[in-house]
């Protein structure tokens, strides 16, 4: 499964930004995309996923301010975000899980999101 990531970039605070992420190859049919970050610093943390017809995780961090979708075909995930604020600042890496015969995750190249404020 390859993941290719875009939509990154500089913006002021209370701006918005819309992440892309589309994935190929061998996708289950049960699987799971989602968004990632890391600030300088500190770990990496779940900002938001979907399941293929199925629930939506969001971190507290960002409820009310950013929205995940996927596609019909269940191989683009869109993370829109506004409301943007300084420690959204990081790397978002885009993160796809498949449920077949085995589990396994695969990640994205990430792309840099900088709020400034």
């Amino acid at each position: 499964v390859q993941l290719q990531a875009s939509g990154g970039g500089l913006v002021q605070a209370g701006g918005s930004l819309r992440l892309s992420c589309a994935a190929s190859g061998s996708i289950a049919g049960i699987h799971v995309m989602g968004w990632f970050r890391q600030a300088p610093g500190k770990g990496r943390e779940l900002v938001a996923d979907v399941a293929t017809g199925g629930p939506i995780t969001y971190a507290d961090s960002v409820k009310g301010r950013f929205t995940i979708s996927m596609d019909n075909a269940g191989t683009t995930v869109y993370l829109q975000m506004s409301s943007l604020k300084p420690d959204d600042t990081a790397v978002y890496y885009c993160n796809l899980v498949n449920h077949g015969s085995e589990i396994r995750r695969y990640w994205g190249q990430g792309t840099l999101v900088t709020v400034s404020s």
